[in-house]
């Protein structure tokens, strides 16, 4: 028996880091970068390989693992949620085409895509709440203190409005709209970003406070121009929280030099994505300038260029 089950990418749109102390952040999923698990019948207890992009495993026992290792965490979460006893002789899988520290939820992707496909060997179904909560806790491994947007959205497979940490709204898209996704190839591991950020608020309460704020006033705005069908007000939001970014100090040359690139090829707004420190920037395209918007940040350095529609295009 042979089985897979997939799990796509996220964008955070708005609300970085400020999500982590109860501000309100979108993010979306993406659908262009995935991970596909497989999990099949084998001998000599549970195996995982890794074929993911930036990171190749060769096939391991999973009890070879450290019990701190999101793999064998996620594999013994998942087992446990099942009540399946011992350690079934399977192998899992995993092949993903989603960065690592990148800034496109590449560990929760990979959680989430795990859980699927167990369940369904096992002849049963995660639901999507079951899920964001099993990835969370594993996130914490990743993260140390992970706003809970990562699972929540790839979990859901739908734009989603949080606030941390109840509030867990999806929410329409009637007009789509495209984004370029440019990658600064430079490796951004979130659990470092999020502990400066964590460190700077400590010292200076007053100002971190008042980024956060306007943080949460631009995701709330962009929420209201997304559902009220005005995409194309979305950039000057998206350049201004990019600005609110670069002072809490988590851009950095290579991501403003993109968003700058951006800019100039015509996009209406531009910002990073993410922890920051490197990993991905987003700008807003349309059909006209797509193509112009693509060729600017693979001039200024964009290791690679994807472009995403955020919702569906009427039928």
């Amino acid at each position: 028996m042979k089985v897979s089950a997939q799990a796509p990418g996220k964008i955070i749109l708005f609300g970085e880091h400020a999500v982590v102390y109860g501000r309100p952040a979108i993010a979306v999923p993406v659908a262009q970068v995935n991970v596909r698990v497989t999990v099949e019948a084998a001998g000599g207890g549970v195996t995982v390989e890794s074929r993911e992009r930036g990171r190749q495993t060769p096939q391991t026992p999973v009890g070879d693992l450290a019990d701190d290792d999101p793999l064998a965490a996620i594999i013994s979460r998942a087992l446990q949620s099942l009540d399946i006893p011992g350690s079934p002789n399977i192998k899992i899988t995993i092949e993903s085409t989603l960065p690592i520290a990148g800034g496109l939820g590449s560990g929760a992707a990979v959680s989430t895509a795990i859980a699927r496909a167990l369940a369904k060997y096992f002849g049963r179904e995660f639901t999507a709440p079951q899920i964001s909560a099993m990835v969370y806790e594993v996130e914490k491994i990743h993260h140390g203190t992970p706003s809970g947007i990562d699972n929540t959205v790839i979990a859901f497979e739908q734009p989603v409005y949080y606030v941390r940490p109840h509030v867990i709204e999806t929410f329409s898209v009637p007009v789509p709209f495209r984004l370029a996704i440019a990658d600064t190839g430079i490796a951004s591991p979130t659990k470092i970003a999020v502990g400066d950020v964590r460190k700077a608020w400590e010292a200076d309460k007053a100002k971190y406070e008042s980024l956060f704020d306007r943080c949460g006033e631009i995701a709330d705005q962009a929420r209201a121009v997304i559902e009220g069908g005005r995409p194309a007000e979305l950039g000057a939001l998206m350049s201004a929280n990019h600005e609110v970014l670069r002072e809490m100090g988590v851009s950095c040359a290579e991501l403003d030099a993109l968003v700058r690139a951006a800019l100039e090829g015509g996009t209406a707004g531009a910002k990073l994505s993410g922890a920051g420190r490197g990993g991905n920037m987003i700008a807003l395209v349309t059909e006209a300038n797509e193509a112009a918007v693509r060729d600017a940040l693979l001039r200024a350095g964009a290791k690679r260029v994807i472009t995403t529609q955020v919702g569906k295009a009427p039928s």
